[in-house]
């Protein structure tokens, strides 16, 4: 069964261009060898963080949305982990609205 997810993380702001589309390229290519479908892909740019994480007062936002099985997360999690560009990230189940039958119009006569 396959869910909808968001996946937002913050890279290290003194990566350069080119490194931040490695970055993206990478876990891209992760997620859709494990199975992951419908990817999109926005890259927020260089913001100024609340608070500062690992010495660092801005970074580089990047969201991902795409549907997957459960079972990719745990290993896309921990691969962000260990990516030294990655300093923060979160995924978020995506409730979707479900689509509610319309009750049939009773006529009376």
């Amino acid at each position: 069964m396959t869910t909808v997810y968001e996946t937002m993380y913050i890279i290290r702001p003194d990566v350069t261009d080119e490194q931040v589309e490695q970055v993206v390229t990478k876990f891209q290519n992760f997620l859709t060898e494990q199975g992951a479908e419908n990817m999109e892909i926005q890259n927020r740019g260089k913001r100024r963080l609340a608070y500062e994480i690992d010495r660092h007062r801005d970074g580089i936002y990047i969201q991902l949305n795409y549907t997957a099985p459960a079972s990719v997360i745990a290993p896309f999690e921990r691969a962000m982990r260990l990516s030294e560009e990655v300093i923060r990230y979160l995924t978020i189940k995506q409730e979707l609205p479900q689509e509610t039958p319309e009750p049939e119009e009773v006529v009376t006569a």
